[in-house]
């Protein structure tokens, strides 16, 4: 079942309640209870009209939501529109389509009419929601809207959908799922050839949309390709880099534009005309690494929590989705209630009885990152008690600090509080807890730049009686107010030790990712499933991303092993683990993810119980840079990382790192690709479950290929993975050999 929702009945962007029938006798078209008369040609399919063609969603057994949008810029106010359902694509098996409003006025309800009345309503730009109810099972139908302006009628292209199978069908089924497709600069080459596939349905896994119109570390606007808000004043305007403006979109109308330019593409629109969709939000859809209605645009040097702008970028989701919440009932986007009680988006399907589609939102309901983005470094985030407290002893990670008030009777303190302008932190934070290692650092900075008699010696760290604990200097956060340290490019070891003080302190009740509630429904959904296939539509990387620079050409500061990106779960392992613990007991359970821009292989398993494992499939960015590329333009803009010589080749070697058979910085990752575009197609039966990524260079994303279809798909390259029902092993294709080969986790080979 969905889980409960607090959708209204009242005025609302209707998804309105319709009821199919029997098909309809030729004659029947056309009649008096229709909402066209015979005296009313159709035109050809309108863009103008139609401007973001037609799409499909949320299959069920019995159901689908059909979706258009209207536009006819010389009306203001509701407009009226009609549409039609058959069982083919010439419409000559209508199916009769009954409505609250027609109910009365048809005196055999199974009867209906061939065209059912709705309304596009201007307050909710136009978009139409209709549900679909009464269908069989498995079926292919086809649709379209219709338009009156004047005399002519206009129609919408024709969309193709198919319901799900009844739940105790034992037939395969066949889908695709996508991530992360930036419109800007960039061409969806990925959907055309994912559209060439025959497909059940198609899942998008988050980042439908990006809302900055050109953010100079990923986005390239070009003539063709780019997005341009109306509405300039009412959206966040940011400074690159490279000293550009950009804007990030906050209003309504804003994310409206967003939606309406990427959906304009025709590669996406024949996505959705070809297949009914099943989506779910990752960060973009709102803004990049949020929680909640938390933006990071300026790394905690201002407040960016927005919870009207985070309704406005639900609201215009809700319009632009075809989405399914309430079995049997009509629903609203809720703009009156609370924030978290204006929309729910967790919710599982079932197709057969093979597949079991439970869709998470991993960016409600989610605690904040660990380490504050404006944490002064030499800060101690756990003391030597709180790590005794919490672990029961101190870690080898843990370095020394002191208390600068007065230590040494306070001349530290002086020094640090005398080097503030140079290096840009307030003087009021220097009191309490202070690293040694950092107190260090900036000594030496002071003494490069002092004469003889103004030098100050540095603290010996082994000096006896000095504490020992974690500071965010000893967590690589080198500068305030930055995303590297706190949640990219992380020490491991002392994450890990904070990370398990934080989750021990609290019981178990912090690193909240589902919120309570959903990851009860999450939990019992999966647990409770007889589906041969339990299948969590997941939005970021449950792999563990770590790597380990021991022993390479970097500086000292950098010689350890660090996690790469603590956005996703390696941002929340104990609760990873703990989930991990409750699903990865049952067997056949696979997550298909997005997000990290790159495709993975691998088994994540719970800390505690090695057994305790899921199968685990990533899916590359459908245009969007690759992780690779992001990689790269990271540690060139990084002030201290761009003056390393040696880390933008580090960088580009990262699925080395990832995958070193030696240091064996993340045993449960089995293959790693960060460096191309592409999809994934799922099939599965009762026996297996196979996934085939289709890999594209990045050197094509930027070139059209509408009129080059079969020289891209040329360009493309397969890589097989699959799981056997009941085993929680991972095979791959090996071409060469034409066999499956097993992945041997403990020898990190594949034989």
């Amino acid at each position: 079942m969905a889980p409960k929702t607090t959708m209204r009945r009242r005025d609302f962007l209707r998804a309105t309640l319709v009821t199919a029938g029997a098909i309809l006798a030729p004659s029947a078209c056309g009649g008096d209870d229709d909402a066209t008369s015979p005296e009313c040609p159709l035109s050809e399919a309108s863009e103008a009209f139609f401007p973001q063609s037609v799409a499909s969603g949320d299959p069920r057994p019995d159901s689908v939501i059909l979706w258009t949008r209207l536009a006819d810029a010389a009306v203001s106010g509701d407009l009226p529109i009609s549409f039609q359902v058959a069982l083919d694509e010439a419409f000559t098996q209508v199916i009769a389509l009954t409505t609250e409003s027609n109910r009365r006025s048809v005196a055999d309800d199974a009867a209906g009419v061939s065209l059912a009345s709705l309304t596009a309503e201007e307050r909710y730009g136009h978009c139409v929601k209709v549900k679909i109810t009464g269908l069989s099972p498995a079926t292919t139908y086809y649709y379209r809207f219709y338009y009156k302006s004047g005399d002519t009628c206009y129609a919408s292209r024709i969309g193709r959908t198919k319901t799900a199978p009844a739940p105790d069908a034992d037939v395969p089924v066949r889908f695709g799922y996508i991530s992360c497709q930036d419109y800007i600069g960039r061409y969806y080459n990925s959907h055309r050839i994912m559209a060439r596939e025959d497909l059940d349905f198609f899942v998008v896994l988050g980042d439908y949309i990006y809302e900055t119109t050109g953010d100079p570390s990923f986005q390239s606007p070009s003539d063709t390709r780019k997005v341009t808000f109306t509405d300039e004043s009412g959206a966040i305007s940011l400074e690159g880099a490279d000293g550009s403006t950009f804007f990030a979109a906050r209003t309504l109308g804003n994310y409206r534009e967003l939606y309406r330019t990427y959906r304009g593409d025709p590669a996406l629109q024949r996505l959705h005309e070809l297949f009914p969709v099943l989506p779910i939000w990752d960060d973009h859809e709102y803004s990049d690494d949020c929680f909640g209605a938390t933006a990071t645009y300026f790394d905690g040097a201002k407040d960016e929590h927005d919870i009207p702008r985070r309704k406005a970028a639900n609201q215009a989701w809700f319009e632009f989705m075809p989405v399914d919440y309430m079995a049997g009932d009509d629903y609203e986007y809720n703009s009156d209630a609370e924030y978290l009680q204006d929309i729910t988006i967790y919710r599982d399907f079932r197709f057969g009885k093979n597949v079991h589609l439970v869709l998470t939102d991993l960016r409600s309901y989610r605690d904040d990152h660990l380490i504050p983005e404006e944490a002064f470094p030499g800060a101690v985030a756990a003391t030597e008690e709180a790590l005794d407290t919490n672990l029961g002893n101190i870690p080898t990670v843990a370095k020394p600090y002191v208390e600068i008030d007065s230590y040494q009777g306070g001349i530290y303190k002086e020094r640090l509080i005398a080097a503030a302008p140079a290096v840009g932190y307030d003087p009021a934070v220097i009191t309490g807890d202070i690293s040694v290692a950092y107190i260090n650092r900036i000594v030496e900075m002071l003494n490069e730049s002092s004469g003889p008699g103004d030098q100050t010696d540095l603290i010996d760290p082994e000096a006896p009686g000095l504490k020992l604990g974690i500071s965010y200097f000893d967590l690589g956060k080198f500068g305030l107010n930055s995303s590297i340290g706190s949640r990219y490019l992380v020490d491991k070891n002392a994450f890990d030790a904070l990370s398990q003080t934080e989750w021990n302190a609290s019981g178990g009740e912090n690193e909240r990712v589902m919120g309570s509630e959903q990851e009860e429904w999450f939990l019992k959904t999966v647990e409770s499933s007889d589906s041969t296939w339990k299948v969590w539509a997941n939005e970021y990387c449950l792999a563990q991303l770590a790597i380990n620079l021991v022993g390479q050409p970097v500086p000292a500061d950098f010689q350890r092993e660090f996690y790469l990106m603590l956005d996703g779960w390696d941002g929340f392992p104990n609760r990873r683990s703990a989930i991990l613990g409750r699903i990865g007991a049952k067997e056949n359970v696979v997550a298909i993810t997005g997000d990290i821009h790159a495709f993975y292989a691998g088994r994540p398993t719970a800390i505690s119980d090695g057994s305790r494992q899921v199968i685990e499939i990533v899916g590359s960015s459908a245009s969007s840079k690759t992780f690779k590329e992001e990689l790269e333009s990271q540690v060139k803009a990084d002030p201290i990382l761009s003056q390393i010589p040696e880390a933008a080749f580090l960088a580009s070697l990262i699925d080395s790192f990832l995958t070193n058979p030696t240091t064996n910085p993340n045993p449960t990752l089995a293959y790693a690709n960060s460096g191309e575009h592409g999809f994934c197609v799922a099939e599965a039966s009762s026996d297996e479950f196979m996934v085939t990524m289709h890999q594209m260079p990045i050197s094509v994303i930027h070139d059209d290929y509408a009129d080059r279809e079969d020289e891209l798909a040329g360009l493309f390259k397969k890589m097989q993975f699959k799981t056997m029902a009941k085993t929680k092993e991972l095979f791959q294709f090996d071409e060469a050999t034409s066999a499956w080969l097993r992945w041997d986790q403990a020898t990190r080979t594949w034989e």
